[in-house]
């Protein structure tokens, strides 16, 4: 590009900044143009600065964040190496941009490349760990951290065992661990279980049948069934005698009245709690107070407890 067609470039980005963005479809041509955006001087980012921050002035807004979209796109190529697509990366890196943009403060003396690069690599961060996989690895302090500086400290031990002519390992050794922990200022144990989780991946319990319509072989298969194992069959087993045979022998432990009461208040509902007769219909019926039959029903309860400790 000549130095007029350069200059005709620079006076379009600041007279239109998004004009000569394209969309990030086009990646190569997104990245073209965006390492071809006029940088600004201190002074232009500071008056830039200063009219978004005192007047809102949104045009100010995007050539900040115009002028370091290169910034974006240098920083998501550190974190390619996670699988994920470089234009999402892109994307939430210029996410971060404009937080970044929208809460400088040029009175504070520090370029805008220094306090942006903190949310552009948060936004990434957040992104990588919501989609790395579909259980979330990382979600205390700690972890995040071990989880971005894990796998560069264990390419790094790597190095020197092969200085060393020691053998290829894969897992770290209690040493090396430590080392991690110290210099990361996390706990062992917490760098073990890390390293087990970036070790392993995801899989599905129960996969999905396969074209020719054969089901799939998963670790559900593996799984038992809780409700044939012994201790849970002994104990369905007592339940069911306890909710038929105690039951029967508690409520011949009651006088009539008594276990009438309980029959009509607990016994005869339907499935859906309904059919019960009232406080104040069993008070009607026996000519006495709801409160009456409340005390009647409370000491007919404690009894069957009592009885159906003793059947148990």
């Amino acid at each position: 590009m000549t130095h007029s067609a350069t200059t005709s470039a620079n006076a379009v980005a600041l007279a239109n900044p998004w004009a000569v963005v394209p969309p990030l479809g086009n990646l190569d041509a997104y990245i073209t143009a965006v390492n071809r955006l006029p940088m600004l001087t201190q002074e232009e980012e500071q008056r830039f600065a200063r009219e978004l921050r005192d007047s809102g002035d949104i045009e100010a807004a995007g050539k900040l964040v115009l002028s370091h979209l290169r910034l974006v796109v240098s920083t998501s190529r550190q974190y390619l190496g996670y699988g994920l697509p470089h234009a999402d990366l892109i994307q939430e890196g210029n996410v971060g941009l404009m937080k970044a943009v929208k809460r400088f403060d040029p009175d504070q003396g520090v370029r805008l490349v220094s306090y942006a690069l903190h949310w552009i690599k948060a936004e990434i961060h957040e992104y990588i760990l919501k989609n790395w996989r579909l259980v979330k690895v990382a979600t205390t302090k700690a972890q995040r951290k071990l989880f971005f500086n894990l796998r560069s400290m264990k390419q790094g031990f790597k190095v020197e065992d092969a200085a060393d002519d020691i053998t290829h390992r894969d897992a770290l050794t209690d040493a090396q661990i430590d080392v991690v922990a110290r210099e990361l200022n996390v706990k062992p144990e917490e760098v073990r279980e890390m390293e087990t989780r970036l070790s392993g991946g995801d899989i599905l319990l129960d996969p999905a049948p396969s074209d020719d319509g054969e089901q799939a072989f998963g670790p559900i298969a593996y799984l038992s069934d809780a409700g044939h194992e012994p201790t849970a069959m002994i104990e369905s087993a007592q339940r069911d005698v306890l909710a038929t045979e105690g039951i029967a022998t508690a409520l011949k432990s009651l006088d009539e009245r008594s276990r009438r009461i309980v029959t009509e208040r607990w016994l005869n509902v339907n499935d859906d709690g309904s059919g019960g007769m009232t406080l104040h219909e069993l008070a009607a019926e026996y000519g006495v107070s709801a409160e009456r039959i409340r005390q009647i029903e409370v000491a007919a309860m404690k009894k069957m407890r009592t009885a159906l400790a003793e059947y148990a």
